[in-house]
């Protein structure tokens, strides 16, 4: 089959103005919890976007841990790629893609570090072998086989036994919210697209864009 011959109809729901949460955590909120409960795989699996020194864009897929009204919450190695490129330029977009439901969550703001408590805690709640693998790997570094993340795990493993302590390149960011879009596909291509931007006062202003 030609790739350019591949379609869906979308057809499950809609998005409206009157049906939606004025504030954009809480529809986040809700549309998380319907994914959730929905059992689509990995709803908490997002895509982060960073810009580099370059200026050139790069994405992965990273899974949130937190939200609350401070924003959006991941952990990850600080000198990995997207480490690197936060601490150069601290803007990021995040996207949540809940195929099964045919909808799309975009994010875009600014980020910072979490605090070290927070980022100690969330450790310390990780099962043993990801504490230790958090030592283990050399994230975004070249390396010569996967020998060397065994060989590392092992040799962390003997050093710490079962109380690894939070490595000082690991940790969190918090993504701090400006611009929220929720895309619902519909028939015909004539999808919902709300977009929620943030406001001098605190509020959030709600606009529907074409799709």
């Amino acid at each position: 089959m030609n790739i350019a011959d591949l379609r869906k109809s979308y057809e499950k729901a809609e998005l409206s103005e009157s049906a939606s949460h004025t504030n954009p955590l809480q529809q986040f909120a809700k549309w998380l919890q319907e994914a959730i409960s929905s059992e689509v795989p990995e709803p908490n699996a997002m895509t982060v976007a960073t810009v580099g020194f370059n200026l050139r864009p790069s994405t992965r897929v990273v899974l949130i841990k937190g939200y609350d009204e401070r924003g959006i919450v991941w952990y990850t190695n600080y000198g990995s790629r997207k480490g690197q490129e936060l601490a150069g330029n601290p803007y990021a977009a995040l996207q949540f893609h809940w195929v099964e439901l045919e909808r799309v969550v975009r994010i875009e703001g600014t980020v910072e570090k979490v605090s070290d408590a927070e980022s100690d805690e969330y450790f310390h709640s990780r099962p043993l072998d990801s504490r230790i693998g958090a030592w283990a790997s050399p994230q975004s570094q070249v390396i010569s086989g996967r020998t060397v993340l065994v060989t590392n795990a092992a040799r962390y493993g003997a050093q710490f036994m079962l109380q690894p302590p939070r490595p000082p390149h690991w940790g969190g960011y918090r993504l701090k919210a400006e611009q929220w879009e929720f895309w619902q596909g519909r028939k015909s291509r004539l999808h919902d697209r709300l977009r929620y931007t943030a406001q001098a006062d605190g509020g959030w202003s709600r606009e529907r864009l074409a799709p």
